[in-house]
């Protein structure tokens, strides 16, 4: 089935991540108000564009683990671990900043966050190139984030 050679796991790995995704923002919805009532740093994008980038990017997500689940590499499962531990942190990172309106630690965990999203994207560039480059809109979104985490938390003392 040409690219897709084990459609049961390419669909688990897109609910993997687009779930994660849509738990946080279930679970932040009643407080993503509290983002545009804030004083907002210079190249803030519209509200409406966090879950269109965000849905892309987990669905990227999910494409580059799959191809990670279905290489034949020693190596994969430790970047699958990866992986998961990194959209728990992406995860939390919603429940920190939108629930419990902890800007600064938000950063603080941004920055792990965004380390780890290094980590991963080196890990899967090792075994599948492709899966590799499918993270990097993530890390550079992320980059973005910690930019207007850090300007809003700032702003906003």
């Amino acid at each position: 089935m040409g690219i897709i050679r084990n459609v049961k796991a390419f669909i688990i790995s897109i609910a993997i991540s687009m779930g994660t995704g849509l738990i946080a923002s279930l679970l932040t919805l009643r407080n993503f108000g509290v983002y545009s009532e804030m004083i907002q740093p210079p190249l803030s994008p519209p509200a409406w564009l966090f879950p269109v980038v965000w849905t892309i990017l987990y669905f990227l997500m999910g494409v580059s683990a799959y191809m990670i689940y279905m290489e034949k590499s020693e190596e994969k499962f430790a970047a699958l671990g990866v992986y998961l531990i990194q959209l728990v942190f992406n995860f939390l990172w919603s429940l920190i900043y939108f629930n419990l309106g902890q800007v600064l630690f938000a950063f603080i965990w941004l920055v792990i966050l965004w380390m780890l999203i290094l980590v991963m994207v080196v890990s899967f560039y090792r075994i599948n190139k492709t899966a590799g480059y499918l993270q990097i809109p993530y890390l550079i979104w992320v980059t973005f984030a910690g930019y207007l985490n850090l300007a809003l938390y700032l702003l906003n003392r």
